[in-house]
C-alpha cells in the first residue's frame, strides 16, 4: 500500500524525503513549492519520515551547531534510530528559535518520540523550544545532567552547545540521553504539576 502524504506532512523548509511511489496530493505540493521546500523521492529504506515515531528522533541545527549534527547523524543511525534532519543543511548564518520550533513541532506532534537541537551554546534553543506546548527541553553539559534529564524530568528534548562541547563529550551525552528511560515514581507528580504551569493563560 503507497503512503499518502498531505500538507500535515509538509515540513517548514529543507529537504522533504518521500519513498518512491508515495502519493503526494497536490496541495502539498504547492504548499512545498511556497516554503521553498526541496521534495525529493527515496528508496523506501532510506526514508527515516517512514520509521516509527519511537524509532525517530528529529535533530535540527543552526550555524553554531552544524559541524556537531553531522557528527551525530551517523551515531543515531548506530544506535538503531532513524533521523528527521529538518536543517539546516549547510554551514550558513540560521536564526536558532526556527529550528527549535521545526524539531520540537515534530516531537509534540508525535511524529518522533525525541529531539536534538543543536546551536552555540544550546541555551537559546532550550528557551525556545520550552515554549511550545508539550516540550520539555533539557540543556545537557554532561552525562549526569542528560542522565537527570530523563530520569527525573522526562525530558523528551536534548539541547547541547556545539561550541561548548567536543565531539566526544556530545556523543557520550547523546548516548546516556537515548538509553535513559524515565523513572517514574516520585517524579511523575512533580511532571504533572510542570506541565499544568504552560496552561495558565
Amino acid at each position: 500500500m503507497r503512503q499518502v502524504f498531505t500538507e500535515r506532512d509538509v515540513p517548514s523548509s529543507g529537504q522533504w524525503n518521500v519513498a518512491v511511489g508515495s502519493i503526494v496530493t497536490p496541495s502539498a505540493r504547492d504548499l512545498a513549492r511556497e516554503r521553498g521546500v526541496c521534495l525529493v523521492e527515496l528508496p523506501a529504506n532510506q526514508i527515516s519520515i517512514l520509521a516509527r515515531p519511537d524509532q525517530t528522533v528529529a535533530i535540527g541545527s543552526d550555524h553554531g551547531g552544524f559541524a556537531m549534527k553531522k557528527i551525530l547523524l551517523p551515531l543515531l543511525e548506530e544506535l538503531g534510530l532513524s533521523a528527521r534532519d529538518v536543517g539546516v543543511f549547510e554551514e550558513k548564518p540560521a536564526d536558532y528559535p526556527d529550528i527549535a520550533l521545526m524539531v520540537t513541532v515534530l516531537v509534540a506532534e508525535g511524529r518522533t518520540s525525541r529531539g536534538i537541537i543543536l546551536d552555540g551554546a544550546g541555551i537559546g534553543s532550550c528557551m525556545a523550544a520550552n515554549k511550545v506546548r508539550g516540550i520539555r527541553a533539557a540543556v545537557c553539559w554532561d552525562v549526569a545532567s542528560a542522565r537527570n534529564s530523563r530520569e527525573h524530568n522526562n525530558a523528551n528534548v536534548l539541547t547541547l552547545g556545539g561550541r561548548l562541547l567536543t565531539d566526544s563529550q556530545a556523543e557520550t551525552i547523546v548516548r546516556t540521553w537515548l538509553s535513559t528511560p524515565f523513572a517514574g515514581g516520585r517524579h511523575e507528580g512533580r511532571i504533572a504539576k510542570m506541565m499544568e504551569i504552560e496552561k495558565r493563560p
